[in-house]
């Protein structure tokens, strides 16, 4: 009985808050519209091309080892607070450790190694994400603008006469990228409004059209500040540079419509950089292009801001 007379007993309201907490947590982890197939995925699209399960492994692989690590932190923690908890019946300061080296030395060997398999990791598969030795079947120069994006085709397309290399409108884009570029490529292209959506999914933004099944070059140009390409499903995103030219290419192997993104803050209407990725079978991306022709959609509009003498010389440099 407590001293003012009540029987309840002190403790019922520390478990009555656990019960609560261990409820909220339960509601927070199951309430998602996530499902057990989405779990392993852990929060990432579904990918659709070939290049992203290598980024989904390297994503998992890093929740699995910071996982570990807070396992092994949360029950240190847990096994001081319960083992090493103050006696009722003693107040005496218990017996301090200082300078036990093989202690210092593991809390800092441990976190160099942890870092350096990260590294490892990450740098292996960047260095083979930004892979550009395989010559790309399609080849598109997107370009990011206050608000919205253009996508150049640098396709020998019927109807459309000029060359990709000499165009002065890809001026801005090095030799080092127009090497790869066919010949006499007189391209076509399609640029896009904020206000502007996808006739299937109604989902704003211009439409950029990728066939199934071939290697995708994106050369990426800006024409005013730093924006960022990212197609959310192809679990990649990179930067759009005024004055420096960006690369990388995918294999898509999904057809359908998926949400692309501007995902750097560019300015007051950067949440209107939105676009999409129509990913169609090789006949329907020709006759897309076809299209664009009959629409007088011929040529290329400006890449963006050339390079900078510094960055040419730095490229030069690195040839």
């Amino acid at each position: 009985m407590s001293p003012n007379g009540s029987d309840r007993s002190p403790r019922r309201p520390m478990r009555r808050k656990l019960l609560q907490a261990m409820t909220a947590g339960l509601v927070l982890a199951t309430a998602t519209g996530c499902t057990y197939k989405d779990f392993p995925r852990l929060g990432m699209p579904t990918p659709v091309t070939e290049e992203a399960p290598r980024i989904l492994s390297l994503w998992q692989g890093s929740w699995a080892a910071a996982l570990a690590t807070g396992v092994l932190v949360w029950g240190l923690i847990l096994w001081s607070a319960f083992f090493h908890r103050r006696s009722r019946t003693k107040v005496e300061v218990p017996p301090q450790t200082r300078y036990n080296m093989p202690i210092e030395a593991l809390y800092t060997v441990v976190p160099i190694i942890i870092v350096s398999v990260l590294f490892y990791f990450t740098a292996r598969d960047e260095t083979k994400l930004l892979s550009l030795d395989k010559k790309p079947d399609v080849t598109v120069n997107v370009v990011g603008f206050q608000w919205s994006w253009c996508f150049n085709y640098i396709e020998n397309v019927d109807g459309s006469s000029g060359d990709a290399k000499t165009d002065a409108n890809l001026s801005a884009i090095p030799d080092r990228f127009k090497k790869d570029f066919p010949a006499d490529a007189g391209g076509v292209y399609n640029c896009g409004v904020p206000g502007e959506r996808n006739p299937q999914t109604n989902n704003p933004g211009p439409t950029l059209v990728l066939p199934e099944g071939k290697t995708v070059r994106f050369v990426l140009t800006s024409r005013d500040v730093i924006h960022s390409f990212w197609v959310v499903p192809f679990l990649m995103k990179q930067d759009v540079i005024p004055g420096h030219t960006n690369a990388f290419q995918v294999v898509p192997n999904h057809e359908g419509t998926f949400l692309g993104k501007c995902a750097e803050l560019c300015g007051v209407d950067h949440s209107r950089m939105l676009f999409n990725v129509k990913v169609v079978s090789p006949e329907r991306y020709e006759q897309y292009l076809k299209d664009l022709v009959k629409k007088g959609q011929t040529g290329y509009v400006p890449a963006g801001i050339e390079q900078t003498a510094h960055e040419k010389n730095r490229e030069t440099n690195n040839l």
